[in-house]
């Protein structure tokens, strides 16, 4: 009897053993590289970069500066566009100067006006002299409504030189260099003292807090892959062990694809696959390009 039950329990075991072995042979159901969402800053303004001291590997807050472009011409155009304001102010005043007189000369040529049309009722003055001064008096109405149009356009051209003293500005605030994101500088293009432009890149930066791990799989894996679902994921501890995590689906590719060439077999390599983002939070153990698997 005792024989039958360990012959029956020997039977159980190999068969437990060779269930696993015809499973997935403790393969992963995907593989693939992390990888981060990286951000290039690059400079808005031109000129030298006078202070420029970050360092790669440094953790950047979001909006802190980090640098600054020389602004000396900027501050002299703008020097130079506030006495230009000065200048064109100043025709103002001869302008008003100049609308005074002809208001005095207008209310002297009504007083005159106001005679002769008197002259005229009682037959002392002839229509003529009642027409000359008529038309001095729209002469100097039309010469002060001109001469008024002229604040109008000092006006205007003050305004101008405002707006471009506002666009100076905004030019010296660009070669503030301030940071739009937290993260971590992987790459650093400049060095302080070079000359720099807008658009030249500065620096790269990239949130190393949580990394995403690019896995493929195959087109029967697919349906059981949803976005938002929880998933284990597999990095290298040592040569024979792994270290286990969890992740989170969080995008699908919706067009297949060939496996790239670094992931297993040539025969595999031809297949057509879906890519997949796995985020995954950072304890500090993870690295951009590094490898890793997930099991659904």
């Amino acid at each position: 009897m005792k024989k039958k039950i360990i012959k029956i329990t020997f039977g159980l075991l190999v068969l437990i053993a060779l269930t696993a072995c015809s499973g997935d042979n403790g393969k992963s159901d995907a593989y693939g590289n992390f990888e981060a969402i990286d951000l290039i800053v690059s400079a808005q303004g031109n000129g030298q970069i006078l202070e420029f001291e970050i360092m790669e590997g440094q953790v950047l807050h979001e909006n802190q500066e980090v640098g600054l472009i020389d602004t000396s011409m900027l501050h002299l155009q703008k020097k130079q566009l506030q006495s230009n304001i000065k200048a064109v102010a100043s025709k103002m005043q001869n302008v008003n100067a100049q609308v005074e007189v002809q208001q005095q000369q207008l209310e002297n040529l009504l007083i005159d006006q106001k005679r002769l049309k008197a002259l005229f009722r009682d037959g002392a003055a002839t229509k003529k002299q009642l027409d000359d001064i008529n038309g001095a008096v729209d002469l100097t109405r039309k010469q002060i409504t001109a001469t008024k149009t002229q604040k109008q356009n000092i006006r205007d051209e003050i305004d101008a030189l405002y707006a471009r003293i506002e666009q100076v500005n905004e030019s010296i605030r660009d070669c503030h260099i301030i940071n739009p994101a937290q993260g971590t500088v992987l790459t650093k293009f400049a060095e302080q003292g070079e000359f720099t432009a807008t658009g030249k890149p500065l620096y790269k930066i990239a949130n190393l807090e949580v990394l995403n791990l690019k896995v493929y799989v195959s087109g029967d894996q697919l349906p059981e892959v949803r976005i938002g679902e929880e998933v284990e994921v597999l990095i290298d501890k040592n040569k024979s062990g792994f270290t286990h995590l969890k992740g989170r689906i969080n995008w699908i590719s919706d067009q297949a694809e060939f496996t790239p060439k670094t992931i297993q077999t040539k025969k595999e390599r031809v297949n057509l696959v879906y890519a997949v983002k796995v985020r995954v939070k950072n304890d500090g153990s993870l690295k951009i390009g590094m490898p890793g698997e997930i099991n659904f």
